[in-house]
């Protein structure tokens, strides 16, 4: 006979994450790279989509947003412009993550404060890490920046 596993009656948690592009082969991109659980030890992830910046901006004002992943070449608002405008305007911004296609943008991903980085075309393994990492921080609650950064 064996013993089965101790039961957990807490609830699991689902992660919000918004994908913000204009075209919709990067957020089917991201979406199928990330899948409904991007890590063993985390929840379900309930995905939303933005196509413009002032959509984006009031899906995360409304709070509970766990992830944004932006396109860092979506027109006409960039997504290294948004990422900036998030961490400048909210107190809680959640952690973003921001999408480039030239290795030259590396310097603007950096002034845009975004929590990670990744290149385009988008590496699905990579990709999936980057975004369990981000929202365990967020589970966390512990800051994803460091001062000064």
């Amino acid at each position: 006979m064996s013993a089965a596993a101790p039961r957990s009656d807490a609830p699991v948690r689902t992660h919000s994450v918004i994908v913000y592009s204009d075209d919709p082969k990067i957020r089917d991109a991201v979406r199928t790279a990330v899948g409904r659980r991007p890590a063993a030890d985390l929840g379900r992830v309930e995905w939303a989509e933005s196509t413009t910046g002032d959509h984006l901006v009031g899906l995360v004002d409304k709070g509970g947003v766990d992830l944004v992943i932006l396109d860092g070449e979506a027109w006409p608002t960039g997504g290294l412009g948004l990422a900036r405008q998030l961490k400048d305007e909210l107190a809680d911004s959640p952690p973003t993550l921001v999408l480039i296609a030239r290795r030259d943008d590396r310097w603007l991903a950096k002034w845009s404060m975004a929590d990670a980085v990744l290149p385009l075309p988008i590496d699905a393994p990579a990709l999936a890490e980057a975004v369990a990492g981000l929202l365990r921080q967020r589970e966390s609650r512990l800051p994803v920046r460091r001062a000064g950064r």
